[in-house]
């Protein structure tokens, strides 16, 4: 059987970046969150704030040791299978990688080390400064690699001579006009995915018994981060869904499922989109609705996709969507019940309905799901273009035989699936392990009395 290497490549680059982006997807904000716990530890003095930091601590560095290595084997891809990007937008794509390891990546790799071990050789606000210094990097990081995925996405600020891209304006290509639509749309979606992974696992440590006097500090913190952003997620991401409509209308035609031309288009709600009679089957749908979400009338016009001479393909787009809003709005549902209920228990989760914590760790990496079903809409749908509108896919992969190819996204795919099971294992472990294990003595003040609940097993060693 005779493959595209073309194909193959987008998929090993599918691959990577499928893998790597679940652990920035958590660490960007992660390292906030340590930035509140640490901070609430100096405020109030309460040892478990210092319980829970010291626990996300080793959990950041484990996310992050893993979203660095995968980050490194995705940009060699861009020599091995994709050499002709870099030789066409070198000169725009170079440097913002160069900004993002120069201004982020070093951040980090230096300050994390005194935030991991600094905790008692150096002082509060130099320690307190260093988690800062680290979150901030870690948004920086973000920063830089979205300006360039915008940039792909709506391309702006350059000039073309002898078949190369060059610079005319940074001002207009960092601030490119997807990209502050596309960066929040990420931070909240990094946040959100923290959030359930914190109350997930906490929620799990109850499950198993292994519950200390940190948890139900995470947990709501977590839930209540949640609870308040996907509200600001749905604005934010219909702002996002009209950018997308103005710049790139036939990935909304996609998305939507909308393959003639027509006024008042349904909103799908499922359907199988039949790509070789451009039509979509067993479609259930809410009339006119598409329309008024995205032109904000009821008999609004849609371009279908036979408008344009090139499109995306239409399945992925069309169920990817679905996907992503599906789980964000499961992920709405629980964080608000599950806020309100155990509330109403004093947040205490031994006290909450047993189904309902069970509900709150089942969805601890909800987030993964919706993040990269969001990522799939983002980068499938700007096919068959590389740059949009500018360099097609196709014209700059490497001439590298396919079976070479499909030899070493078998391989990729193995070690990522290892990886991720490992790190899920870890993850369980450390939850798991005895509370005394991950919370030693603070390095200056009283430890605070320990609620009644926890006192036995915090006191068990």
């Amino acid at each position: 059987m005779d493959f595209d290497p073309v194909l193959l490549a987008r998929m090993q680059f599918a691959a990577n970046i499928t893998f790597h982006i679940l652990f920035p997807t958590i660490s960007i904000s992660l390292g906030w969150m340590l930035l509140f716990m640490r901070w609430r530890w100096l405020k109030t003095n309460h040892r478990p704030w210092l319980t829970a930091y010291r626990f996300w601590t080793k959990v950041f560095a484990l996310t992050f040791a893993l979203g660095v290595v995968s980050g490194i084997t995705m940009s060699f891809q861009f020599g091995t299978n994709w050499p002709g990007f870099m030789e066409k937008v070198g000169n725009i794509a170079g440097p913002l990688l160069g900004f993002e390891v120069l201004t982020a990546f070093f951040l980090e790799a230096t300050f994390l080390g005194v935030m991991l071990f600094g905790h008692g050789r150096v002082s509060e606000r130099v320690h307190l400064l260093a988690t800062f210094l680290v979150a901030f990097g870690t948004t920086m990081s973000a920063f830089w690699i979205l300006v360039l995925n915008s940039w792909m996405q709506t391309p702006v600020g350059y000039e073309i001579i002898n078949g190369e891209f060059h610079v005319k304006s940074w001002l207009e290509i960092i601030f490119n006009p997807s990209f502050p639509y596309r960066f929040t749309h990420m931070l909240l979606a990094s946040m959100l995915t923290m959030a359930f992974l914190v109350a997930g696992v906490s929620a799990w440590q109850v499950l198993r018994g292994r519950a200390n006097a940190s948890t139900p500090l995470a947990l709501r913190a977590g839930l209540t981060l949640a609870a308040v952003l996907i509200p600001v997620q749905i604005v934010v991401g219909d702002m996002h869904g009209l950018n997308t409509l103005h710049h790139q209308p036939q990935k909304i035609a996609a998305i939507e499922g909308v393959w003639h031309t027509e006024r008042g288009a349904p909103l799908l709600l499922f359907a199988l989109p039949n790509e070789a009679e451009k039509r979509n089957d067993m479609a259930i749908g809410i009339p006119k609705m598409a329309s008024l979400i995205l032109t904000h009338e009821w008999d609004g016009e849609l371009k279908g996709l036979n408008e344009f001479e090139a499109h995306p393909p239409v399945r992925p787009l069309f169920f990817s969507f679905r996907i992503m809003v599906a789980i964000g709005s499961l992920m709405l549902l629980v964080s608000w019940v599950g806020w309100w209920l155990l509330r109403r228990h004093g947040w205490q989760p031994d006290r909450a309905p047993r189904w309902l914590i069970g509900a709150i760790a089942g969805m601890t990496f909800s987030g993964w799901i919706a993040t990269v079903a969001g990522w799939y809409v983002t980068e499938i749908g700007r096919q068959p273009w590389i740059v949009h509108g500018l360099i097609k896919t196709a014209d700059v992969a490497s001439t590298t035989p396919a079976p070479h190819i499909a030899l070493t996204l078998t391989g990729y795919l193995i070690t990522y699936v290892l990886l991720i099971v490992a790190y899920v294992s870890v993850l369980r472990y450390m939850a798991e392990k005895p509370s005394d294990s991950y919370d030693p003595a603070p390095t200056g003040g009283a430890a605070t009395p320990l609620p009644t609940q926890f006192a036995n097993k915090e006191n068990a060693a």
